[in-house]
């Protein structure tokens, strides 16, 4: 209930976009852009079917709150679900005592499946109390090193290779994706066989060095196989490390390296999913470079 003089909880139109991405550009991190926010707001996979892009808190004419979300229809778990990824939550500190209506607003949109694949500090724990169970994160810290050829594979990552080659749903997540700020992608092949992997470049200890996978479509096999090449063509793209998440690949890379437990925090609500096949595409991960 709204008490007299509170902010509005308003959805956030198309037509908000710009004033919302200059607030998350000057109050969440202006290392991203305003236009990169406003990517984040207006994804190239939007087709206006999206009910909103999130939520804002208004005080006035001023905009106080925002939380942006992506949506998304998928095929998870061999059906069609319509998806919302919580991308970017702030709001400003003498208006923090509303920011559960926010969250009351997105999780009160029912028939989602509901991802947050960047919660940071006290938001893993509100998400916990809401319902969101964590993803298996556990992987390797792979070194990417200078390797030779493997006989008959090629890694390339030209867009018109990935264009001709891709079929079925990876052709769908290549032209969904291809414009995006953050998503960059590979492809491997041999023969009539390919990988597709899609990754990041993020960021850890103000290094911008590591090669993060987000998607792995194709034959796994082979990537796994191809693997040390792969390494390869990642080093010369600047990222020496890959954090390699066994869940998301469906294997662990060998080479040096280190295992870990746990990476970074990414959630998810669903009566429905376990999340062993969730992926981290159609979402901040794709559309925002930090």
């Amino acid at each position: 209930m709204e008490t007299a003089g509170a902010p509005e909880v308003r959805p956030i139109a198309a037509a908000d976009a710009a004033a919302v991405a200059e607030f998350l550009h000057t109050e969440l991190n202006p290392r991203v852009s305003s236009a990169g926010w406003a990517g984040l707001l207006l994804p190239p996979w939007d087709d206006g079917r999206a009910p909103n892009h999130g939520f804002q808190l208004v005080a006035g004419d001023r905009i106080v709150g925002v939380y942006a979300a992506v949506y998304s229809r998928r095929e998870l778990d061999g059906q069609q679900r319509d998806v919302c990824n919580l991308a970017a939550f702030c709001v400003l500190e003498e208006h923090r005592a509303h920011s559960v209506r926010l969250i009351r607003a997105l999780l009160g949109q029912r028939g989602y499946v509901f991802t947050d694949f960047s919660p940071s500090g006290n938001v893993v724990a509100m998400n916990e109390r809401l319902g969101f169970r964590r993803l298996d994160t556990a992987g390797r810290l792979v070194l990417n090193l200078p390797r030779g050829p493997l006989r008959g594979v090629r890694v390339v990552d030209d867009p018109a290779e990935l264009s001709r080659r891709l079929e079925g749903r990876d052709a769908e997540v290549y032209r969904d994706h291809r414009e995006t700020a953050a998503a960059r992608h590979l492809l491997v092949e041999t023969g009539d066989s390919y990988a597709y992997l899609v990754y990041r470049r993020e960021r850890r200890k103000r290094l911008p060095v590591f090669a993060v996978p987000l998607y792995a479509g194709g034959d796994r096999a082979l990537l796994e196989r191809a693997w040390p090449r792969v390494g390869t063509h990642l080093l010369r793209r600047g990222l020496p490390v890959t954090l390699a998440e066994r869940r998301l690949l469906g294997f662990t890379p060998g080479g040096a390296g280190r295992a870990f437990a746990a990476g970074r925090p990414k959630m998810f609500r669903s009566k429905e999913l376990d999340g062993r096949t969730l992926d981290y595409l159609y979402s901040e991960l794709v559309l925002v470079q930090w």
